[in-house]
């Protein structure tokens, strides 16, 4: 039984974990960039939701979309002003672009919101649900929940809308898009500002089990890399994939190790996967 116990919470774990990593994956794939500043706009999304529920008194779940509305006006302005200049910069260029952007986000919020940390307090923060001999964490049900329907809406985005179908076409090949009348600098800029925005989405979805900190991405940097490499650099559906299986990983390595072994568990079995499958677990698919 605490088999099956650890394997809901995983699922759950991961289905968030796939959520704040989409982002990153999909910047990567219609764009060709590495960002690495990309947990610092987690941090953002936990700050917004912070603040509506200090001011405005907002469950974090109810202000998870006005997150991703700040966050994805930021990161169209960001796309704009810094990355669109290094497009066709050479890669060490736009390394140094994004880990600068990392220092740069994480100091202005150490300077706006010092460096305390910050929780908030809801009404189902410490309920679960009991289905039998199981039990749902609630704030993990939420989170999950939330993630899964803003995947779902990601998709048929994708899938279903021009701007969607424009955006896989420049991911595909920007040449011939061009070509075809598609402003692929639009979809550079939109395709960055979906990918913050989806994460600072996930940041205030966590927020409700976590506290936010300025540095509170340094604990989801490692982890965002690890999914989206596990699933496949640039695909969507890899990042979803890898996503729950590193939240599967994590939370099963906890029956039998120590939970300070947790993530070196995770990381023999990423290593593993590569040997054998180098593109990730869906690298082909897009």
């Amino acid at each position: 039984m605490s088999f099956i116990q650890a394997l809901i919470d995983g699922v759950m774990i991961g289905g968030v974990y796939a959520m704040i990593s989409i982002g990153l994956t999909l910047v990567f794939g219609v764009m060709g960039i590495v960002n690495f500043a990309h947990a610092e706009f987690l941090m953002l999304g936990m700050f917004v939701a912070y603040y509506a529920w200090a001011w405005l008194g907002l469950d974090p779940i109810l202000a998870a979309p006005l997150s991703f509305v700040l966050v994805f006006g930021l990161g169209c302005i960001l796309q704009r002003l810094l990355f669109r200049r290094i497009m066709r910069a050479p890669e060490i260029s736009q390394v140094f672009l994004t880990v600068g952007l990392l220092i740069v986000l994480e100091n202005a919020a150490l300077l706006m919101f010092g460096s305390n940390y910050r929780s908030v307090s809801t009404s189902y923060q410490t309920s679960s649900l009991s289905l039998g001999p199981l039990f749902i964490n609630v704030p993990y049900l939420f989170a999950f929940l939330m993630s899964m329907v803003c995947g779902l809406a990601l998709w048929l985005f994708l899938r279903t809308s021009w701007f969607g179908r424009a955006m896989r076409a420049t991911a595909q090949d920007p040449m011939a898009s061009t070509l075809m009348g598609i402003d692929t600098g639009r979809m550079h800029m939109v395709a960055f500002g979906l990918g913050v925005g989806l994460t600072a989405f996930g940041g205030a979805v966590i927020l409700p089990y976590l506290t936010a900190s300025p540095t509170v991405g340094g604990q989801f940097v490692i982890l965002m890399f690890t999914v989206v490499v596990l699933g496949g650099l640039g695909s969507v559906a890899g990042a979803v994939a890898g996503g729950l299986a590193v939240g599967v990983i994590q939370s099963l390595s906890a029956l039998a190790f120590p939970i300070q072994l947790q993530n070196l568990v995770l990381f023999v079995v990423f290593i593993a996967v590569l040997v054998v499958r180098p593109q990730g677990l869906l690298g082909d698919v897009k």
